[in-house]
């Protein structure tokens, strides 16, 4: 009986996990733009542009400002297959990071 309940665990488990894994990388598809609370200086609009050509990670995102005339770029922030983020710029602290990749992360288009 333990042999059959630990075999039905381990095959359910497995079939979570790959449902899981499915289901859970709602990462932007499209450009937007995020509200970013920074730390020294006013609060700033970030254009967030998907880069599929970049090859660097699973998923790249461009950012940069969203309403200058002329954008300045803020760096891109990357994704790896496992949903772990790596920001590649010097303009935003460790926080506003933070904020970015959690705004990509949990970002639902609206329909």
């Amino acid at each position: 009986m333990l042999k059959i309940l630990a075999f039905y665990i381990r095959n359910c488990k497995i079939i979570f996990d790959f449902c899981f894994m499915m289901i859970s990388t709602p990462y932007l598809i499209n450009d937007a733009v995020a509200w970013v609370k920074r730390k020294n200086g006013p609060n700033e609009v970030v254009r967030i542009l998907l880069d599929s050509e970049s090859k660097d990670a699973e998923h790249c995102y461009q950012l940069y400002t969203a309403y200058d005339e002329t954008p300045y770029y803020m760096g891109r922030i990357m994704f790896d297959a496992e949903g772990f983020w790596i920001y590649d710029g010097d303009v935003l602290t460790v926080v506003e990071q933070e904020q970015v990749a959690k705004f990509i992360m949990n970002y639902v288009e609206s329909t």
